[in-house]
């Protein structure tokens, strides 16, 4: 990835009043919207806002966020003509909901392939975040973005509400507001398919916007766990995910020292730091951390 893309917030595509608070909303990239949070009527209205958004938003400024547009399913009818109107002006990336695999994914990419070309924008300079299980068969695919070879791949996240509807489901969540066993065994595989394919995995969205704590503390967890960004509903969900996924500064300082202390040996396998010993899973995930503070 380009950036460390911590906060991903949705903004829909059709509301001139949530597009003029993006420069200021602290994410790390927005996600200008075209499919659920649009009402069918309103479609083709907001895939032309969102081109002109594109065109006159300022990309340099400080603190700037990527831009990136979630278009509407393959199956709808509607994905290739949004893309035909969004990418002459230049999206960091494109979201693409209910792929039922890599292969939809792939698809995705020629288009891309053959729009970038007829508007002399550099090959492959948009990307792709599938939001790789909101279908039946989606969760079976999830291995196979490995080997897939899709260079246009920025990250994988997971979806728990296309896929409660597509299984029938009444709910997703247990009465202690936990996940229910189908979306955690969705949520892990994510996760482990985002690492296989060598790219973030990003973690689905908390609901509850006006719950500070848990999104803070659940988006801790989730960078534990490995998880590098979240996306959010809410302007006042990026601050908490932003903290949630930076890393302490004990957490910095420590990693320096692992760092450093292989650097001193570089020959050993494992070192010793205040009597416990390290071995090189230690020094990978030092090296991640100072990567996702933005010191490598």
């Amino acid at each position: 990835m380009s950036r460390a893309l911590r906060s991903l917030l949705f903004i829909p595509g059709d509301s001139d009043k949530k597009l003029g608070k993006v420069a200021g909303c602290g994410a790390d990239a927005v996600i200008l919207d075209l499919e659920d949070a649009v009402a069918p009527a309103n479609k083709l209205a907001a895939r032309d806002k969102v081109a002109d958004f594109l065109r006159a938003f300022d990309r340099g400024a400080s603190g700037a966020p990527e831009l990136w547009v979630r278009i509407n399913p393959l199956d709808s009818g509607l994905a290739e003509s949004d893309l035909a109107a969004i990418v002459p002006a230049q999206p960091d990336g494109i979201v693409q909901p209910k792929p039922d695999g890599p292969e939809d994914v792939a698809r995705v990419s020629s288009l891309l392939d053959h729009m970038e070309l007829a508007h002399e924008l550099k090959p492959g300079s948009i990307g792709i975040i599938p939001v790789a299980t909101e279908t039946a068969i989606a969760p079976f695919r999830l291995g196979e973005y490995a080997d897939a070879g899709l260079t246009r791949l920025r990250g994988i996240t997971w979806g728990a509400e296309d896929l409660a509807a597509a299984l029938g489901a009444t709910g997703n969540r247990g009465a202690d507001g936990e996940w229910l066993f189908t979306y955690r065994l969705v949520r892990s595989l994510t996760l482990m398919a985002a690492h296989a394919a060598g790219v973030p995995a990003i973690e689905t969205l908390h609901a509850d916007f006006k719950d500070e704590p848990g999104l803070l503390a659940s988006s801790r967890q989730a960078r534990a766990e490995g998880f590098s960004g979240r996306l959010a509903i809410h302007p006042a969900q990026v601050g908490p995910i932003n903290d949630g996924f930076t890393p302490s500064v004990e957490e910095v300082a420590f990693a320096r020292r692992v760092v450093a202390a292989f650097e001193a040996e570089p020959n050993a396998g494992t070192v010793g730091i205040d009597g416990k010993m390290f071995d090189i899973p230690h020094l990978k995930s030092a090296r991640r951390t100072l990567a996702a503070a933005g010191e490598a």
